[in-house]
């Protein structure tokens, strides 16, 4: 299987498609997101429609008609791309990029990532040290979870064996026009695959096909009695 960046995006609309040039495994944009930032941002602030109730830090690029609500808390370096509403709590902690039209919710924390387009993370969601494709939509609380308990290097392994990272802190690859359900918890270093669906509560861990759709499997039956 191949773990090229095609192989998860389309990144012909991407004004920071670059980042992946030269990149063999997907996950390997994860460590030199500062190092592009570094390059991208300097050290001015640019605004645009922000509320004065926000928290804006230094080195941080924020695209015409982007909208932040009051409570909100961004540290930089980071870039906001065009069109995208970032909503009251929510907290980005820095070596964030996120494309057009996004929708960064409520209480939802962005650390070390990158969004492409039209993604949705809207209600009490965490992302850290991941990728989310075009049009990704993320339900309430889903976690993308990208470290392991004990702490130790993640790899990812498939039916033709097992590719080292050299990450400790690695969350999800998520490829383009993937649904995930509310309270979905992926474990770190999952991979998943274009136009996946993965239903509400399921734990998530490995390599999840393009096209896939996973279910969680009731394991109690719900009893309704009357008093």
């Amino acid at each position: 299987m191949s773990f090229a960046p095609s192989e998860f995006f389309d990144l012909s609309d991407y004004a920071h498609a670059s980042i992946f040039d030269g990149i063999d495994y997907v996950w390997e944009i994860l460590p030199i997101i500062s190092e592009y930032l570094d390059f991208a941002v300097d050290s001015s602030t640019i605004q645009s429609d922000v509320s004065h109730a926000a928290y804006i830090g230094d080195r941080i690029i924020i695209g015409q008609h982007v909208t932040i609500e009051p409570g909100v808390v961004i540290h930089g370096p980071a870039i906001i791309g065009e069109g995208s509403h970032v909503r009251t709590g929510a907290y980005i902690r820095g070596n964030v990029i996120i494309g057009k039209n996004c929708m960064i919710g409520n209480s939802t924390e962005i650390k070390n990532s990158v969004l492409l387009n039209d993604v949705a993370v809207p209600h009490f969601n965490y992302v850290g040290d991941s990728v989310l494709g075009n049009g990704v939509h993320l339900g309430a609380s889903v976690v993308l979870s990208n470290l392991k308990t004990p702490p130790s290097e993640i790899s990812v392994t498939t039916l033709h064996g097992t590719h080292k990272t050299g990450l400790t802190k690695f969350g999800a690859i998520i490829g383009d026009g993937v649904e995930i359900g509310a309270h979905a918890v992926l474990n770190p270093g999952t991979i998943v695959g274009k136009q996946s669906i993965i239903y509400p509560l399921a734990l998530v861990r490995g390599v999840i096909a393009e096209g896939t759709i996973l279910k969680v499997r009731q394991q109690q039956e719900i009893v309704i009695k009357r008093t």
